[in-house]
């Protein structure tokens, strides 16, 4: 059994107004550097054998860090980069919904089925994040590996993982917090079980 702690990168500039930040590079905020530096020291006291991290650079920002204070490299994984929010990018959802409001309803309604304009289907994103997430565990069989990823991304594979349909993502996982951890392990065989979620560093 894999056990994977999934980390949220730290605040940044976008996240802090509530701007969707998907593929973009955004700035971490001074908090978001604050987070990045308690994870480190978290993970000084925790030691997990590996670390893996989306490439976006606030996910990677927020990892140096913590490598630097265990010593190691860090592993990039292209398939833990967040989801592409279309025409959300760098917007807020009131913003969308004054622009387009049919399309925002429908969206909030079933982002399974109705996607913003220009974005990844959720579908997908879910069965490339938990393709992601196994093919780690699979790596280090019987390990403790960190992972440095994002809020939808995470929320989307761990609905793929548990059995969740991924169209109830915002409702079962509201939110993972910046910086915070959740816990799940994966075992050689048999049911992903979620240990904890959103615990603060």
């Amino acid at each position: 059994m894999t056990r994977l702690i999934l980390a949220r990168h730290g605040q940044t500039v976008w996240h802090s107004e509530n701007r969707y930040a998907g593929v973009s590079d955004v700035d971490l905020t001074e908090l978001g550097k604050r987070q990045a530096a308690a994870l480190a020291d978290w993970s000084r006291l925790h030691r997990p054998d590996a670390v893996y991290v989306s490439p976006i650079r606030r996910a990677r920002e927020t990892a140096a860090p913590t490598l630097a204070a265990l010593g190691m490299d860090g592993t990039v994984i292209d398939d833990l980069r967040e989801v592409d929010f279309g025409v959300g990018e760098g917007r807020t959802m009131a913003e969308l919904a004054a622009e387009m409001p049919s399309v925002v309803a429908e969206h909030r309604r079933n982002p399974a089925a109705s996607p913003l304009p220009g974005a990844e289907s959720v579908v997908a994103a879910a069965e490339r994040g938990s393709a992601a997430l196994r093919a780690i565990a699979a790596d280090h069989p019987d390990g403790t590996v960190l992972v440095v990823a994002h809020n939808t991304l995470l929320r989307l594979a761990l609905c793929q993982l548990i059995g969740i349909p991924v169209g109830r993502y915002r409702t079962i996982f509201p939110s993972l917090e910046n910086g915070a951890l959740t816990t799940m392990c994966i075992p050689h065989d048999g049911y992903v079980s979620l240990l904890s979620l959103n615990v603060p560093v």
